[in-house]
């Protein structure tokens, strides 16, 4: 197999512009995930965002997380679980309105932090969406502007840490999964592994490396791009040995936000391809998507084709 994409978004400015557009484009068509190195957030800040994320765990969320799984029998258990992770977690919004000032034990310095990490991944996935629309063909801005909404796009961070596990082959870190949203950006550790991608039906390792930015693509733009890029299943493996930090942003669709495949993309594809997808409000989809999470993707896209919306007009 092919190793894992690694994009250097430095080469975009140079005379490896072509090369590197062509690699960001056979990691959306083929892999659904690729790790970006020289992507413009200065390392200091992410090994600040490091520090503090990891001493935040070790204070406020260790001693409860091993209290919670004790209570459920988790760190005992004989069969396999199919209904939790072993993963600790909390969540932060910054658009449309940020509730960071409202999480409760996060010391000011990480909040000043996580506040400002935020904004740059914010532009970073904007970068990439114009990227995406260069490749697709589309008008720059189309894919910003097809997540907009009436108040902008959502974004919001999940912060999690997974922990050693004494039954890693009965407990998932986080069950297989594709992403409901738009486009993903991760800041995961680099010394313990975990995250697994499935490639041609087998299950391939993520590579952690120091100060990358992983990137999926989320079941919007499967939508939005008429299938040409897809959203992949992957998963978290727990590990025996050391806790593994995952801080993923997503940067999605406003939840009134009408996502349908691109007319122009249909248009391209119109001898090729007869099947279409859905046409469908965001929020409606993750609505069905919160039931139906750990389950494969295609029922959820499905469940949509019978909406009200009708058929999508090509230009």
């Amino acid at each position: 197999m092919t190793n894992f994409p690694v994009i250097n978004l430095e080469k975009l400015n140079g005379e490896e512009r072509n090369d590197t557009m062509e690699k960001i484009k056979d990691a959306c068509e083929n892999w659904g995930f690729f790790e970006l190195v020289n992507h413009g957030i200065p390392h200091d800040l992410l090994d600040t965002v490091e520090r503090l994320t990891k001493e935040h765990y070790r204070k406020c969320m260790e001693e409860r997380f091993k209290e919670f799984m004790a209570s459920k029998g988790l760190d005992a258990v004989q069969t396999e679980v199919k209904d939790m992770d072993w993963e600790s977690t909390f969540h932060l919004r910054h658009l449309p309105e940020s509730n960071i000032s409202e999480i409760p034990d996060l010391i000011d310095e990480y909040r000043k932090v996580m506040k400002d990490f935020a904004l740059r991944l914010e532009k970073l996935a904007e970068q990439l969406l114009d990227l995406l629309c260069e490749n697709l063909g589309l008008e720059k801005g189309y894919l910003k502007k097809a997540f907009y909404g009436s108040r902008g796009p959502t974004f919001g961070t999940k912060v999690a840490n997974y922990p050693p596990c004494p039954n890693p082959d009965l407990v998932k870190g986080l069950r297989p999964h594709t992403d409901a949203g738009g486009i993903v950006l991760l800041f995961q550790d680099d010394k313990v592994s975990g995250l697994q991608l499935l490639k041609d039906g087998q299950w391939v390792d993520v590579p952690p490396m120091r100060h990358s930015i992983v990137v999926n693509i989320g079941d919007q733009l499967e939508v939005i791009t008429n299938g040409k890029y897809r959203s992949v299943e992957h998963r978290v493996i727990a590990q025996t040995d050391g806790t593994r930090m995952s801080i993923a942003s997503f940067y999605n669709p406003g939840s009134d936000a009408v996502i349908y495949p691109a007319p122009e993309l249909l248009e391209k594809e119109a001898e090729e391809k007869s099947q279409l997808y859905p046409k469908f409000v965001f929020e409606d989809y993750m609505k069905l998507y919160a039931k139906l999470k750990f389950q494969a993707k295609e029922p959820r896209f499905e469940a949509f084709k019978a909406s009200n919306f009708g058929p999508i007009a090509t230009v």
